[in-house]
């Protein structure tokens, strides 16, 4: 018996430096156009703020009330928590002492200018795809930027999800680097808009379902973010108003909140309207979720009543009687119907518990610059009667979906918003 550990750990040991010297090898090198193509001109600066803003780069590398893009950020997940880094470019914290070749890299290949593997909490499996060119002006723009010297905060990941051998297997499981190849046959607005969902947007970070290691399923089929503690909905839409939920966070058939509503606020809404339309039909394309899902048992009698005399006293105001919501003054969406309602015919009842306790706002955009809000509810109900009123909203008008339990609903009552 006192053996076996020595065993074991020689056999992972060896196992890992295989890994290690089957992973890096993988690495792709792309060569520049030329220096051009990174210098600090107007345009390259422009272009790259744009990327920037199609890529949502800020989200993750600027703290809350920090300097942007200075990194601090902590994301937890369920093998620990990544800090996100500086990219600003002081010389000392951030990339400022990088070449174009060493951002390229760590974009592509998921490789630092170190040398050591970088987490896939940075979503190189996606942004792999990005071309050299788009590349060269994103660092263009994230060298204009006003340096910050913010030392890097070190990872707090567990064992072994925090060695470099780990991380090297994952590699040669789950990622292959390559840039976006085109399909002729489909189109110029299929193909850009596949290069934004599937590359730079990263969509698939939070709309495709993961493996117990962290790998993102094929598809955007939609599942559950342990990360954030919201349900990411299949993307695979043929909603006529998707491009106006995208760009304005509204829509007739819905509105966006949780962290939707953030990558519309600071990512989405800054896109071109001829980038939102290539999205929408690269989105419009995907095939439908597989196999249609099995009919949810109803809410009892009783459930239902008590979810009513709620939803009358709390909720028909704004929403209406028949779940149909209501229109603003200016005849843009206010308050989101709830009949046919995404969010709420999802199999994971996430979303409608955490926005009926906490409320929540759409994101302010130039197409909904005063969106109305949702109040918060979890200090007016308990966990039976948020159970009552979302089992009942998810059971009428037209909406099919299984009931909520008082235990579900206590499960998200204490989870934090971000």
């Amino acid at each position: 018996m006192k053996h076996r550990l020595p065993l074991a750990l020689a056999s992972f040991v060896l196992l890992a430096i295989a890994a290690l010297l089957l992973a890096w090898p993988r690495a792709q090198h792309v060569p520049s156009g030329s220096k051009q193509a990174w210098a600090p001109t107007a345009g390259n600066i422009a272009r790259g703020a744009y990327l920037a803003k199609a890529g949502d780069c800020a989200a993750c590398h600027t703290a809350r009330g920090g300097q942007a893009y200075a990194g601090g950020r902590a994301v937890d997940t369920p093998f620990g928590r990544v800090m996100a880094p500086n990219i600003t470019p002081d010389r000392e914290t951030g990339i400022g002492a990088w070449t174009a070749d060493d951002f390229w890299n760590a974009l592509h290949n998921g490789i630092g200018r170190d040398g050591r593997l970088l987490y896939p909490a940075f979503p190189y499996p996606n942004t792999t795809k990005v071309s050299r060119d788009d590349a060269d002006a994103l660092f263009a723009y994230l060298r204009s930027l006003p340096p910050a010297r913010q030392p890097n905060q070190p990872h707090a990941l567990r064992f072994p999800y925090d060695s470099q051998a780990a991380l090297a297997a994952w590699r040669l499981l789950y990622f292959k680097p390559g840039v976006f190849q085109a399909e002729p046959a489909r189109g110029a607005d299929w193909n850009r808009g596949a290069y934004l969902v599937e590359g730079l947007g990263h969509c698939a970070a939070c709309h495709s379902p993961r493996n117990q290691l962290g790998a993102s399923g094929q598809g955007l089929q939609g599942g559950l973010i342990p990360v954030l503690g919201w349900y990411a909905p299949s993307l695979a839409s043929k909603d006529p108003h998707l491009a106006q939920l995208l760009q304005t966070g509204v829509s007739p058939n819905g509105a966006v909140y949780g962290p939707m509503a953030e990558v519309v606020g600071r990512s989405l809404q800054h896109l071109s309207e001829g980038d939102i339309g290539a999205m929408t039909a690269y989105l419009g394309s995907l095939p439908a979720e597989r196999g249609a899902p099995r009919p949810a048992p109803l809410p009892s009698e009783s459930l239902m009543k008590l979810g009513e005399r709620i939803y009358d006293r709390h909720c028909v105001d704004c929403h209406g009687k028949d779940g149909r919501g209501a229109l603003g003054a200016d005849g843009a969406p206010a308050y989101p119907p709830l009949a046919g309602n995404r969010t709420l015919a999802t199999r994971e009842p996430v979303n409608a518990i955490r926005i009926v306790l906490n409320g929540g706002f759409a994101p302010s955009t130039k197409g909904n610059p005063r969106p109305y809000g949702m109040p918060p509810f979890s200090q007016v109900l308990d966990d039976a009667e948020v159970a009552a009123v979302v089992s009942y909203v998810r059971a009428s008008w037209g909406n099919a979906a299984r009931m909520v339990t008082a235990p579900e609903v206590n499960g998200y009552r204490a989870v934090p918003l971000d």
